[in-house]
């Protein structure tokens, strides 16, 4: 049985319809991202797994049982907010200990429950500090300790590393990650940043336009992506468009502009002629000698530009039929 079920989960705003028939499950104890570009329906999708809002068609099972109809405080889902919503005027202590006071919770148990709940997220000894006096860091794992404290079943993440500098956001997704699996809690991750998704995902639900394109690992999405969409969002990639021009057991061949290609596929049924678009991702070309000796899909070319970028170097190569694909190469 899945911690999490959506069957068919509409959202409409007016004549808007922001999501559009999702169906997913997601299993107990795993870590799942919602991932895609700003506008795509994950951020509503996870205020309507969490309560905020109601779905206009469509099933939320929790556990199996339908929660759909219920208030957030009902469902026991923790849901940490991309602004963290701590309040300013609360100590660290009172931040933590408000969900705690809500639930009537005895005073020497909510004392117990706030220093567990610190001691989780590494802060031990900031019970009387205030938001102004917490670094972007210390405030996210503030606001995490509060959602923790109240011993949720779903641990809910929307956007929680966008306020943060580039390097903290490394640090902050790999603590999330690693705090997430000490404490075997499922929790749903919405981001627009594919590299945190395949960091820290064990699957990942790559949106578009309010839909779901494509479930899988963060290796499946990225080496067999479903969509021309998922192709082009999830890392880079060359695409190439072509006809099909034969099929055999061993794939597919494909006229790209007077140039023929070889191809695996995805096992969908092709046809000759078919107007299809080829993947090549830039770290796949081999380029000089380290083509040497390839029997298929070697092709001249002129190098349009190079840069340096560190652990990798990229050119843009114009290729004899005016096709240009972009080529990583170490």
């Amino acid at each position: 049985m899945a911690e999490l079920e959506l069957i068919e989960v509409q959202k409409k705003f007016k004549e808007v319809e922001a999501v559009g028939r999702v169906s997913l499950e997601v299993e107990e104890g795993e870590f799942f991202s919602l991932l895609g570009p700003s506008g795509c329906g994950k951020t509503t999708l996870l205020r309507l797994i969490a309560g905020f809002i109601q779905p206009t068609a469509g099933r939320i099972l929790l556990q199996d049982k339908d929660i759909a109809g219920l208030p957030p405080e009902k469902r026991n889902m923790g849901m940490v907010f991309q602004n963290y919503a701590l309040f300013p005027h609360m100590t660290c202590f009172d931040n933590i200990a408000f969900g705690l006071r809500m639930r009537k919770v005895k005073r020497e148990e909510i004392k117990r429950r706030v220093a567990q709940s610190l001691e989780q997220v590494g802060l031990v000894g900031y019970e009387n500090r205030y938001e102004r006096e917490l670094s972007g860091g210390e405030g996210q794992r503030i606001a995490i300790a509060r959602v923790l404290v109240i011993e949720p079943r779903l641990l809910l993440l929307d956007e929680p590393l966008s306020a943060l500098d580039k390097k903290l956001r490394e640090e902050m997704k790999y603590w999330i990650k690693e705090l997430q699996q000490s404490l075997g809690i499922t929790t749903i991750y919405v981001t627009h940043d594919q590299s945190e998704a395949m960091a820290m995902s064990d699957r990942i639900a790559v949106m578009n336009v309010g839909r779901v394109d494509q479930i899988g690992t963060a290796r499946e999405i990225y080496e067999w992506p479903e969509s021309r969409f998922v192709s082009d969002f999830i890392g880079e990639a060359n695409l190439l468009e072509g006809e099909v021009s034969g099929l055999d057991e061993a794939g597919v061949s494909v006229v790209v502009q007077g140039l023929p290609v070889r191809a695996s596929h995805s096992g969908e049924e092709l046809r000759a002629g078919q107007a299809v678009s080829v993947m090549v991702r830039p770290e796949h070309v081999l380029l000089g000698p380290q083509a040497a000796g390839l029997d298929a899909n070697g092709y001249k070319g002129t190098v349009i530009h190079r840069t340096y970028q560190g652990t990798i170097v990229r050119y843009e190569i114009e290729l004899v039929n005016q096709q240009r694909i972009l080529v990583d190469s170490r």
